[in-house]
């Protein structure tokens, strides 16, 4: 690692002062400065940042035998109450993967698309409501409101309205110790360890709020099970599809496990479904031909149909736009990546934008233009790039939610495609890019306006 370039940090502290806020644009723009492959030091520690497509390969289908996620995400969300798959390793990981993907197959997924139809449409009457009041549409609030009632209902089949009752207490708990987790994750040292604020003493008691009434819903689950044993064999949801296979004689599945996914499984789709989602409106404002053809196709075909442009126009936001710009992964062992020796224990960020930028180099990439993944001289010439965006991860660590996010994305954004005319509101300042958990808009400056029949 040492012969490798980097950045110049401060005696002691390295490059400790990075803007945590833009910590990915920090690390793309030393990419272009010292190369694909490059090193830098925060305190004590040092780490390695690629943005070579074939190092990215190779860390996500060596997972996690050879790399993991790093200690320091896994504690953070430990203490967050976010335990389970998402911070699991090794062997414990094997088991609740296979808990998880048997809960969130195709399947089940596909019966719960009535109810996300039904939250979908609660979505379009309160936007449209607010429009004909000539009122603000809080947009991004609304989204993020969306997305944790899908997870919800999904993971626990609880329906919270929280696009309707903006003083949810659940949702207060989790949106409040969400950002605590994102502003630990970017913190220099772990100062709550030691010294804890008031507002990590508020983090410690929203989380036992939250697996308290996860622990309610999972009592819940097993009651209805119990008045109806159907559910066995169709679950409707996550947790009652876990509970069926935590139930397995030798699953070595226990109550805990099944909570501690299930909250996890809300953490990992809330934030990340939602900033997808606005991101792909703020393209769309600020692109009206794009929009309009969007529009077209969604009026003209029922949801469960195939939508080629809806869904080019979502990769096309994936790939200006991904929630995850970059990627952390812990070395388990002393690791070679393409002739770098990587010592075990060191942290290796992999710049998924900026590496499909390298291997994808566009002559327009900077212009939304969804109709590039329509064009099969394009698949052609850069040999299928939809397999070099990893927007759900990679190899056997995939995100085992995506296919719940795509229904979702597919479901609410055709309904606003059809409802409404998506415009950038007039004079709005520049949005920002801000890394917290995920690269979320500094703001959402859109309008809805409902479309007259």
């Amino acid at each position: 690692m040492d012969h490798l370039p980097g950045p110049t940090g401060l005696p002691l502290v390295g490059n400790v002062g990075i803007d945590t806020a833009h910590f990915h644009q920090k690390l793309e723009q030393w990419a272009r400065e010292y190369g694909p492959v490059y090193r830098m030091r925060l305190m004590d520690r040092r780490f390695v940042i690629t943005s070579r497509h074939a190092d990215i390969a190779q860390i996500l289908h060596d997972r996690p035998d050879q790399w993991r996620r790093t200690r320091r995400v896994a504690g953070i969300l430990e203490e967050a109450a976010a335990v389970g798959v998402f911070a699991a390793e090794g062997e414990e990981w094997r088991r609740q993967r296979k808990l998880v993907m048997h809960a969130l197959t195709p399947e089940v997924i596909n019966r719960f698309h009535p109810r996300l139809a039904a939250m979908s449409e609660r979505l379009r009457l309160r936007w449209q409501a607010a429009a004909e009041a000539g009122q603000a549409q809080r947009l991004l609030r609304d989204l993020k409101a969306f997305a944790l009632d899908v997870a919800i209902g999904m993971a626990m089949g609880q329906d919270q309205d929280m696009v309707q009752h903006e003083d949810n207490p659940l949702q207060q708990d989790i949106e409040f110790v969400f950002t605590q987790v994102a502003r630990r994750l970017v913190a220099p040292v772990a100062w709550w360890r030691a010294i804890k604020l008031p507002a990590d003493h508020a983090t410690e008691a929203a989380g036992l709020r939250i697996r308290a009434a996860v622990d309610g819903y999972v009592a819940d689950a097993r009651a209805r099970m119990a008045a109806n044993p159907a559910l066995y064999d169709k679950p409707s949801n996550l947790l009652e599809a876990m509970l069926v296979a935590a139930d397995i004689p030798g699953s070595g599945i226990n109550d805990d496990m099944v909570r501690a996914n299930a909250i996890v499984m809300v953490f990992a789709g809330e934030d990340t479904t939602a900033n997808t989602i606005a991101w792909l409106f703020y393209l769309l404002s600020r692109n009206p031909q794009a929009a309009a053809r969007l529009a077209e196709e969604a009026s003209a075909v029922a949801v469960s149909e195939p939508m080629p442009y809806l869904d080019a126009c979502v990769q096309e936001a994936m790939r200006l736009k991904p929630v995850a710009p970059l990627l952390g992964a812990e070395a388990v062992h002393d690791v070679m990546l393409d002739g770098v020796q990587v010592p075990a224990g060191t942290v290796v960020f992999m710049l998924l934008r900026h590496a499909f930028e390298r291997e994808v180099p566009l002559p327009d990439g900077a212009e939304f233009r969804p109709e590039r993944w329509l064009d099969p001289a394009m698949k052609e010439k850069f040999d299928d790039p939809a397999r070099k965006m990893v927007p759900f991860g990679g190899g056997p660590r995939f995100c085992p939610g995506r296919y719940l996010a795509m229904s979702e994305i597919r479901m609410l954004v055709s309904m606003v495609a059809r409802s409404f005319t998506i415009e950038a509101v007039p004079g709005a300042a520049p949005v920002e890019e801000v890394f917290t958990f995920t690269m979320t808009p500094s703001a959402l400056p859109v309008l809805l306006r409902p479309r007259t029949l």
